[in-house]
């Protein structure tokens, strides 16, 4: 598939999604505000349990979809990443600079943002990587508002920074989310991918054996201790994207027949189990406590100064050139669309701040909420009004 092709269907999905996670947010929002919110509290904590002889599984409902049907969304992102670095976007050094570095500004200022403002309590320090994150579809679901007012070049932009983003996103909940591990459940996630890898190198094509694979992987990690979600991210890598003799790319075949059911069914069921603040007793407080606030700061102007001050730089310096077609007001108005969480920070604060474990717990979606909704509006706004003038506003 060509790649303009590839790309076009890449975003239209993603833009899609976005409207519809912000119709499931809402809906989950109205329900655990109104007289139903038992059914709604009652329904994610529903008891569900699988098992296999001694092997049992048992989980509420939340989690059966944060740490399984998540699995499929990261394993859709391992899949992009994977395609990305061999044939797309991030092939080229030249393609990766510009992106990259805003990728790693917009991860690293909000991230500091969100340290200064819970420094002195321990406690809330857990919640650090909540701003890093860039919901993709979400930014992208907004950006498609402007239609053809906006260049293809700085979709990819943004595109591509976010995918770098979530890369980013998914390393560090390696490293910094994973509690109590177990070695045996180790060693066999290990074994597992060595058979993945074998796999791969022995030209094996059908997705039906890496599939069962991934399946165990997954029960592996789920027990060891690391993420269950990384087992996706795992099992992507190792299935190949060429083939020899012509035959159909297992990844890019897998790929597109994740993506729509990611895109319409996990992320807005996603958004929809774990949008849902209640409002009950909120105050002024909910906004201004540090958790919260530094949330909202980290995502709203630490996304913003990191994306646009990293990208000015590049620029600046002569190592990167601006997205053709597009001029600084854009740029801008895309570096506050960065500050869109949603769906990663949520997912990160999940691990963060562990309900029924942690103080905070449920205190993070406020600041997630918040300072996404703002980063959306006031992103809209800006870049609307920037894609009505022909040059730069910044010289």
């Amino acid at each position: 598939m060509p790649l303009r092709s590839t790309f076009t269907r890449f975003f239209q999905l993603e833009a899609a999604s976005g409207l519809l996670l912000i119709a499931a947010a809402a809906l989950a929002l109205i329900i655990n505000n109104s007289p139903l919110s038992w059914l709604y509290n009652g329904l994610l904590e529903t008891p569900v349990v699988a098992q296999v002889g001694a092997l049992q599984i048992a989980k509420p409902l939340l989690l059966w979809i944060n740490d399984g049907l998540m699995a499929l969304f990261f394993l859709l992102i391992g899949l992009e990443v994977k395609r990305e670095l061999l044939e797309g976007h991030l092939s080229k050094p030249s393609q990766v600079v510009l992106p990259g570095a805003a990728a790693i500004g917009g991860m690293v200022v909000p991230a500091l943002i969100y340290w200064f403002l819970n420094k002195d309590n321990p406690a809330a320090l857990g919640g650090w990587a909540i701003p890093m994150a860039t919901d993709i579809a979400f930014a992208l679901g907004v950006l498609a508002l402007l239609g053809k007012r906006v260049p293809v070049s700085l979709k990819l932009f943004l595109m591509t920074l976010a995918i770098i983003d979530d890369l980013g996103a998914i390393i560090v909940i390696a490293i910094f989310y994973s509690h109590e591990l177990s070695t045996l459940s180790l060693m066999l996630a290990a074994a597992c991918l060595v058979a993945l890898i074998a796999m791969n190198r022995l030209g094996v094509v059908k997705l039906g054996p890496y599939m069962i694979v991934g399946l165990i992987l997954w029960v592996c990690v789920l027990k060891s201790g690391v993420h269950a979600t990384l087992a996706g991210v795992t099992l992507a890598f190792c299935i190949p994207l060429r083939t020899k003799n012509a035959e159909p790319s297992p990844l890019l075949g897998l790929e597109h027949a994740l993506h729509p059911w990611v895109a319409f069914g996990i992320l807005p069921l996603f958004a929809f189990a774990n949008a849902g603040v209640s409002l009950a007793g909120v105050n002024l407080e909910s906004f201004t406590h540090h958790v919260p606030m530094g949330i909202a700061a980290g995502l709203l102007l630490g996304k913003t100064v990191g994306v646009f001050g990293l990208t000015w730089l590049s620029v600046k310096i002569g190592i990167a050139a601006l997205p053709t077609g597009a001029n600084w007001g854009q740029v801008f108005g895309v570096a506050i669309l960065c500050g869109i969480g949603f769906t990663m920070s949520l997912f990160v604060g999940s691990l963060a701040f562990i309900p029924g474990a942690s103080e905070y717990a449920g205190m993070d979606r406020m600041g997630i909420l918040t300072g996404s909704i703002l980063a959306a509006l006031l992103g809209y706004a800006v870049t609307a009004m920037a894609s009505g003038k022909n040059s730069a506003v910044i010289k």
